[in-house]
Parts: C-alpha cells; structure tokens; sequence
C-alpha cells in the first residue's frame, strides 16, 4: 500500500511578550526528485511473451481465466489460469510506475506514475498498446524506502523537469527561526515535508474482478480511481477514454474502492467512506462509518460491509487488528453489527456463501449469521503472510509475501491446494 503523505508548512508566528528570536543551523535528510524526461518515459513501455519472475507483491485482477498482477512501479505479469493447478507466467507488460489495474471489455486500464495506459488484452500473451491519457494522475509520485520526507516543492513546482521516477536522498542545512520562552516557529526557508509510512469491482461478465485492495474499480462504463485524498472518473463507453470528472477533493487518503450496486465504499485509515453514485459523474456523500486508525479494504455483498482493519509496525500507528461487520442496506444509515479481534487482516473476499480473509494465512468462513461468524470457520491455511484475495468460480487465488497461491473450495469439507506461483525467489 502506498505512503500516506503529510505535508508540514510552519511558518513564523506572531508572538507577544518578552520573548527573543533565535536562529541556528539544523541539518537533515530529504528526498529530492529524480525526473526522467516525458518523451523517454512514455515510450519506455514494453511488452514481452518472455516470463518475469515475480519479485514483489502488488495488485490483482482476474479475467477470462488470466490472471493480472501488478508489480509494483515495474509492470504487469500475464498468468495462464487456466488450469489452476499449473498457473503459467505466459508474459511481461513493462510500464513504469503502475501501482493498480482494471479491466472491462477486453481492455486493460492502468496507471504509468501520473498517466492513464491501455491495452488490448483479446489476445492475452500479445497485449497490444492502444492509447495513453496524459498526466492524469497529478499527484502521484513514486513510493520511497526511507522514513525521510519528501522534497513536495521540487516534485510539483519544476513543471518543464519532466515525469518523477525516483528519489535521491538529500542531506540539507537550513536556518531555523523560534523564539525562547515561546511556539518554536518552525522553518523559515521552504518546507519539511513528512511522511507517515502508509475492491473489488462489481462482477459483470465483461469485467475483471480486483482484488480488495485496489484503488481502481468499474462501474457500469466508468473507471473510478482514487489516490490519496482525491478520485478520477473515466468515461470508457468509447474507443478512447476521456476523463469525465477528476482531480474530485474527498477530504480522506482513500486506500481502496470497491463498487457495489450504485454506491461507492471507500476505505480509509480511520473508516469506511460511502458514497452515492446514482449520477456516475457526481457521486454525493451518502455516510461513513468511524474505526481506530488502521489500514482497511471493504467487500460488500448482501448489503452487508465487511472491513478489516490491520496494523503492522511503523505503517498504520495502532494496534488494532479487527473484522468489521456492518449492515449497508441503508447506505445513508449504516449500522455496525459486529466487530471480531484478528491476527493481521488484510484482503478479503466473498463468493458463493464464503468468506475469504487474509489473517494469519488464508481463512475462510461460511456466511451466516454476522453474530455468530467466527464459529463458522471452515479451513484455515498457515505459514504465508497473506495480502490480498479473489475468489471465483470454486477457486481462491491468494497472493501473498512469498508467492501466488490458489486453493480449490468446491468441496468445503475438503479444500484443496491447487498451486503456487514463487515471488522474490
């Protein structure tokens, strides 16, 4: 999941009484930009019928019996599916910059950074370029591997420098101001800025289904996505898609979107946002439902909400780790049925009466009566650290720290495991 990003502007206060203004010299570390020059970085994709292995875990989506997985800022590996017992890597689409995916009528959509990429897919292992929306994203920037801050006013304020593909960590001298006996004012000279280290689709036949973690979603012939604070909505009813709203201000860093019936549910690191989307161009707050600070995906079905919230050290600040269970028939009046203490959750699924979580390994659930879930467990897979889940058609494909793996529920008194596909091996 990508940093969750915090801006800190303090400017110089106005303060009263006999208090002094001192200035000295702090030294710190900073992220700065690297560019890359759009025309270099737009004619940098690549497709590719030679696998790639897998070397980090990223999005999900599952189509027509393939299998898309987004690595993240690398690309988008191909899987035969077909046989799920012996998933095949069968190619490579080399974009930079992806972090999500979705797909619908035989047309992948992808994010490349700050721009909007699609591909013929009719033919999986010769994925065919087809168009891009140019600087769409406006605020997305690379995922950085440090606890630095980053350098905002360089990444946003040197238009003409082209598209940011990296970081170089900078260490700065600056002169700060404050006042003894009073506020420390904070910089004098430019702004710190710090970072805090950080759904599936509507299934249709022609729609891929994403997994629960994904900030891309489709709804009827619109692509909505979000990133951080703000939602873009692409019209696709046509060859070329055209961005028919975007750049919307929520007002919450949004983490996932998963679409259901006309409604929006979003989720965010304090809760799950619901919105209305009877008008698909101007969707309208409909409520929220509040949990601690934590990070969170949602799935809906049988107008009941279920949300994980997970913490993991140094990324979502508490220790809450929680299955939420929250009846939406109301979307304006939402009411929490139960909540149930997890290990680490994180994806989680539904499909045919079943609950997939991804907690302590794979766990699946029947569903039934929301107060007596947890009774219910079916089957329980250890020993992978899992992320995120689709389940479809008697097949769970789980992807996890150390591979892809899938299981077959056909027959829940006796689940099977199918395969796994390696990653970061």
């Amino acid at each position: 999941m990508k940093k969750i990003m915090y801006l800190l502007s303090l400017t110089v206060l106005a303060l009263t009484g006999c208090q002094d203004r001192v200035t000295e010299m702090v030294t710190y570390k900073i992220n700065e930009p690297v560019f890359m020059s759009a025309e270099t970085f737009r004619n940098s994709v690549k497709v590719t019928a030679e696998p790639h292995k897998i070397t980090s875990l990223g999005k999900m989506c599952f189509y027509n019996d393939y299998l898309y997985i987004s690595e993240p800022e690398k690309g988008i590996h191909i899987i035969d599916n077909r046989n799920p017992a012996n998933p095949q890597i069968i190619g490579f689409i080399e974009l930079m910059g992806n972090a999500d995916l979705a797909i619908r009528n035989g047309l992948l959509y992808a994010d490349s950074y700050v721009d909007l990429v699609w591909f013929d897919i009719s033919n999986p292992a010769q994925p065919e370029l087809k168009g891009r929306l140019d600087t769409i994203f406006t605020t997305a920037l690379p995922t950085t591997d440090n606890q630095y801050g980053i350098d905002y006013a360089k990444c946003y304020g040197e238009k003409n420098s082209g598209v940011v593909v990296g970081w170089e960590l900078k260490e700065k001298t600056e002169e700060v101001s404050h006042y003894t006996g009073g506020w420390w004012n904070g910089w004098t000279k430019g702004d710190i800025l710090y970072t805090s280290p950080t759904s599936t689709a509507t299934v249709e036949s022609s729609t891929g289904i994403n997994g629960s973690m994904s900030r891309f979603t489709i709804y009827n012939d619109h692509l909505y996505s979000v990133t951080n604070n703000y939602m873009n909505i692409f019209d696709l009813s046509t060859a070329k898609p055209t961005k028919a709203a975007g750049d919307m201000y929520m007002g919450w860093n949004i983490e996932t979107i998963f679409s259901y019936k006309d409604n929006m549910f979003m989720g965010t690191p304090t809760g799950m946002l619901i919105y209305s989307v009877k008008d698909p161009l101007k969707p309208v707050y409909a409520s929220s439902v509040q949990h601690v600070f934590g990070c969170d995906p949602v799935v809906v079905d049988n107008d009941l909400a279920y949300v994980t919230v997970h913490s993991e050290a140094n990324r979502c600040g508490q220790s809450a780790n929680e299955l939420m269970i929250v009846n939406v028939s109301d979307v304006y009046k939402p009411k929490p049925l139960a909540t149930y203490t997890m290990t680490s959750p994180k994806g989680l699924g539904i499909d045919a009466g079943k609950l997939f979580i991804c907690d302590d390994g794979l766990k699946i659930y029947n569903i039934g009566d929301p107060q007596t879930i947890m009774a219910n467990e079916i089957a329980h897979f250890k020993d992978m650290n899992g992320f995120d889940v689709i389940a479809h058609n008697n097949i769970v494909m789980m992807i996890a720290d150390d591979g892809i793996y899938q299981y077959d529920y056909s027959n829940t008194s006796s689940i099977k495991y199918l395969s796994r596909i390696p990653i970061g091996q």
